[in-house]
């Protein structure tokens, strides 16, 4: 898939770091694997579009140099417009978040598809004009052990690549790579990413305004029925 780009529209707040999305096209039976059973591939691919959508509104308000979508797969009318879209590589987790950072130059912040519960105001720390003063690292632990955020002053691929992904000890290793290249790291608030039907339900209650949400209760409406 060749990158395509659009351009901001409207006033969407400018600042020093580039934010990335790194996500998956939510495709039934490719996405939120781990939500089938109980909900069925189509709703899971339901849940992961509004969650994207979510996350992708969330950035488009946070300020930012530039906002980057990389993606598996292809773009869907769950896109709003002020976002550069590039390809994912091939590879494991870690191979493809070293090649989004590879994209960009001076401070970048990336995030997942998986916390809709996002907001400007849980990024704002590290999208601050002073974020970078004495800071290298920015770093949003996981409930579950891993991270949902993660943000350097010059972006190295090598800090990510080979850190194993999607283990209880994702987060704890990636902090050390950081710390042992004698980054100083600031954390940003923990927060938990939606896996399983539980994580659904419970970061639906904390963000009940969303499209994420919505379409929470939209399903349970369906199978009380």
């Amino acid at each position: 898939m060749s990158a395509a780009v659009t351009t901001p529209r409207g006033a969407a707040p400018t600042g020093p770091t580039t934010l990335l999305v790194i996500a998956k096209e939510p495709v039934p039976g490719r996405v939120k694997t781990r939500l089938t059973p109980p909900f069925h591939p189509e709703e899971a691919a339901r849940l992961a579009e509004a969650a994207l959508a979510d996350t992708l509104h969330a950035v488009l308000r946070a300020p930012a140099r530039r906002r980057l979508l990389v993606l598996e797969g292809r773009p869907g009318p769950w896109l709003p417009p002020g976002f550069e879209v590039h390809p994912q590589c091939s590879g494991g987790l870690d191979e493809r978040i070293a090649a989004a950072f590879a994209l960009c130059d001076g401070p970048s912040l990336l995030v997942g598809m998986d916390t809709p519960q996002l907001t400007p105001e849980l990024l704002a720390p590290a999208l601050a004009t002073d974020a970078w003063d004495r800071c290298q690292a920015w770093f949003g632990p996981a409930v579950d052990g891993g991270f949902w955020a993660l943000g350097l002053a010059a972006p190295e691929p090598r800090l990510v690549r080979g850190v194993p992904m999607s283990t209880d000890r994702t987060g704890a290793e990636q902090r050390r790579r950081l710390r042992e290249a004698g980054l100083t790291v600031r954390d940003l608030p923990v927060l938990r990413d939606v896996d399983t039907a539980a994580d659904v339900e419970e970061v639906a209650a904390q963000a009940p305004h969303g499209r994420f949400a919505a379409e929470y209760r939209t399903l349970r409406q369906v199978v009380a029925r």
